[in-house]
């Protein structure tokens, strides 16, 4: 798994490639950990080029949601079976924003 980090439009942007699974959730829990410590307004989370999503990776998604609180909205970006599927079913879709591209993250958040 690897991560990036950039900024677009105000948000923060963070890019996950690969398998977020026990053994990488560790890491990306760091990375966005690091950001949250520098307050950004807002976070999107493109999970687009992520191509398995254990459930590690969605507590993560979770405990995000949850430290971010009112100080940083948070989106995730997830289109496909590997990661968008899995959000839905388990009704995470409904705990933070979930949009299939990067572009309607950004315009979901200007429209927040």
């Amino acid at each position: 798994m690897t991560t990036t980090v950039a900024s677009q439009d105000g948000a923060t942007v963070l890019t996950v490639a690969g398998e977020v699974d026990l053994a990488t959730a560790p890491a990306l829990e760091n990375s966005i950990e690091a950001i949250l410590n520098g307050k950004p307004a807002a976070l999107i989370i493109d999970l687009t080029d992520v191509s398995f999503l254990a459930s590690a990776g969605m507590a993560v998604l979770v405990a995000t949601h949850q430290r971010a609180g009112d100080a940083t909205k948070i989106a995730v970006v997830a289109d496909g079976p590997a990661t968008s599927r899995q959000l839905r079913m388990t009704s995470l879709d409904q705990v933070f924003a979930l949009h299939s591209t990067l572009e309607a993250a950004l315009a979901g958040l200007r429209g927040a």
